[in-house]
């Protein structure tokens, strides 16, 4: 079966345009939560600014970017848990990125479709769990901001 580009109708063409604007959605949102993540780490400890995280955004650049991206949060993190004194494992988040970052690649490759289609299933898994996982370490960060401001209050308080 052929793809014939001039044929397509104009519901598929919307339903793909659509489609299209849903994963743009999903990843600024991904974006989003590296950016914040970021900012709840000590300048000194970052090895990117907080902007940078919507460079994973811009098309064939990001596939650089995502192995970029996978190693620049873990180091980061790891600074900030040093400084924090905070327990986590030794390179946050690393493998899980690099894995999306490979298998994002493995989705653009001329496979099979039964193949692409597997391979698609688990490049979904692995991107939402790299997500919750650094969505879980900047709930870590808020949640020890506020154990610090309230100590530093209870400090005061005795003072």
């Amino acid at each position: 079966m052929e793809l014939d580009i001039n044929n397509i109708d104009r519901e598929t063409l919307i339903a793909a345009g659509a489609l299209a604007a849903l994963f743009l959605f999903i990843k600024v949102l991904y974006a989003n939560t590296f950016r914040a993540t970021l900012k709840l780490i000590a300048p000194e400890n970052r090895f990117m600014k907080p902007g940078e995280a919507f460079l994973v955004l811009i098309p064939i650049f990001n596939i650089y970017w995502s192995f970029e991206l996978a190693r620049r949060m873990s180091d980061s993190l790891t600074n900030e848990f040093y400084d924090r004194k905070i327990a986590e494992e030794e390179f946050p988040g690393r493998s899980t990125g690099i894995t999306v970052a490979i298998l994002y690649i493995i989705t653009m490759l001329p496979l099979p479709v039964n193949i692409l289609m597997g391979v698609n299933l688990v490049y979904f898994f692995y991107f939402f769990a790299y997500w919750v996982k650094m969505n879980k370490f900047r709930e870590l960060l808020k949640d020890h901001n506020i154990f610090l401001s309230e100590q530093q209050e209870h400090q005061e308080e005795e003072n």
